[in-house]
């Protein structure tokens, strides 16, 4: 697929030795030619990462312009020597491509409570640092190097087109378990040559968020290292706001934020089907969000989709659970289209051609109407298979 590469930006990803797998990237560096705007948000979790805290420290920000990445080793509950590891991750990339220390955000991604090999890493930033290169493979690269448990890169890119210029925007993201809101065991990096001033960037990127990586769940826990940051650079000499109608860059901005998400759903651990939850006809968005994030970290509800078994009790109690005020006979549900439970009661169908719909398809919806007002949302889950409790068992700690 192709790849729209926002200018001014270069790339490099390669095997420092994190993992023992010689031909698995493990370190990325994304370097800005330009101070760039940095705006991120992150876990919600009281146990957070060095990065995280470094990166908090960090942003927003003006003059950001190098982002270094590595999976394999999370870097979380490493107290002051981890903290002192990310920063120099950044003192050292900055030495190498000209910049301070401030001027360099850190990701980090994997195994929990074990300090970085700083020697290792060190020589894979100056390998990376060397490499640097705007082609879309080296973008590529960066994105390979971010993953851990995943199966595949996730990526997204648009051109905006503006009366003969071209804004580009382009992300990735990597993450397979451990995924809940608000956020997940995610990194997630957006960059643009759009100008956008801080505090434009900061609410964009909070909106595009709270309809994205925030609509997504895997297993209902969150990690110590989530992030999302987004640098714009400027250099298509085209504004927000000005040159370009925030509207339509917030649109597209936040479509790209969902292509990401759903990824990381679709990629989910073990996973056999990708589930999008439609809730309508609630009081509020919250509201709406928290039945459909009830139903969709109901392991239940889970194994019945991995089981192609269309279980209309299980997704009614789990909506019965979720803490909203409702109309226990105004309740309808809708799985793939079929018409399962309505007005607080089941009614006849076909549990074979329901089954069969959900066997044959990767792709799942389930449309949960209340009555009560005319907010909604959307959320998307996968379902829960053997697989995942395999790989989680075997997961080192």
């Amino acid at each position: 697929m192709s790849v729209f590469i926002p200018r001014e930006f270069v790339f490099a990803g390669i095997h420092c030795g994190i993992k023992r797998d010689s031909t698995k990237r493990d370190l990325g560096l994304v370097v800005s030619l330009r101070p760039a705007t940095a705006v991120g948000v992150y876990t919600q979790n009281r146990i957070y990462a060095a990065p995280v805290a470094w990166d908090r420290a960090h942003t927003p920000s003006e003059r950001v312009r190098a982002v270094v990445a590595n999976s394999g080793n999370a870097n979380a509950c490493t107290g002051e020597q981890g903290y002192r590891d990310a920063a120099e991750m950044a003192r050292l990339t900055g030495q190498l491509v000209g910049t301070t220390p401030d001027e360099v955000l850190v990701l980090s991604t994997g195994i929990i409570g074990e300090f970085l090999p700083m020697d290792r890493i060190s020589e894979g930033i100056r390998l990376a640092a060397s490499q640097l290169s705007p082609d879309p493979q080296a973008f590529l690269a960066v994105a390979e190097a971010l993953l851990t448990t995943d199966k595949y890169r996730k990526i997204a890119s648009v051109e905006l087109p503006v009366e003969g210029k071209v804004v580009r925007l382009a992300g990735m993201a990597k993450g397979a378990g451990m995924i809940s809101p608000r956020m997940a065991t995610m990194l997630a990096l957006i960059l643009t040559d759009a100008t956008v001033d801080p505090e434009t960037a900061d609410h964009l990127l909070r909106q595009a968020v709270d309809q994205s990586f925030n609509c997504i769940s895997v297993d209902g826990h969150m990690s110590t290292n989530d992030t999302v940051l987004f640098l714009a650079n400027g250099s298509s000499g085209l504004k927000i706001g000005a040159d370009l109608s925030r509207e339509l860059f917030a649109e597209k901005l936040t479509e790209l934020c969902q292509t990401l998400a759903r990824a990381i759903v679709s990629d989910g651990e073990g996973a056999t089907h990708l589930i999008t939850i439609d809730v309508s006809g609630c009081r509020t968005r919250e509201e709406a969000l928290q039945v459909a994030r009830t139903v969709a970290n109901s392991p239940l509800v889970k194994t019945a989709i991995a089981g192609a078994d269309p279980n209309w009790g299980r997704i009614v109690s789990a909506v019965g659970y979720s803490g909203v005020p409702f109309d226990p006979e105004k309740l309808t549900l809708h799985v793939n289209g079929f018409l399962l439970y309505q007005h607080g009661r089941p009614l006849p169908f076909d549990p074979e051609a329901v089954s069969q719909s959900i066997r044959q398809s990767f792709e799942v919806f389930v449309h949960i109407g209340l009555e009560e007002g005319s907010a909604s949302a959307r959320f998307w889950t996968c379902d829960l298979t053997a697989e995942y409790v395999r790989i989680n068992a075997d997961y080192h700690t």
